[in-house]
């Protein structure tokens, strides 16, 4: 099943925003600084610029981490999706309604 564009839009407006307020979050904020201490503890006396193809390295894992979690984040909602349509269309057929509306007529 496609999503449709929209949906798919709105899907990754979602995840930017989602990604923007965890970038916020405290608890990131004190990884980073002990990520950053692990670096510098790993190359003391070393400027980070000095290390150009270390640098490349970690821009292009952190790029291909965000693109397969974005992957996983879309693929999720589009199960979710089939599964909510999957078990409405289930629970609601004809045979279902009218058998709601038998046992209750004035609630359906």
């Amino acid at each position: 099943m496609e999503l449709p564009s929209w949906f798919q839009s709105a899907i990754e407006q979602r995840l930017d925003q989602v990604a923007a307020w965890i970038e916020r979050q405290p608890e990131l904020r004190e990884l980073r600084v002990e990520e950053r201490a692990a670096f510098d503890a790993m190359f003391p006396d070393t400027d980070p610029t000095s290390l150009p193809e270390y640098m490349a390295w970690e821009d292009k894992h952190h790029f291909k981490q965000a693109v397969e979690n974005e992957h996983s984040y879309l693929q999720g909602m589009s199960d979710g999706v089939q599964l909510i349509v999957t078990l409405l269309h289930d629970r609601v057929t004809p045979d279902t309604k009218r058998e709601m509306q038998e046992a209750d007529p004035n609630e359906y």
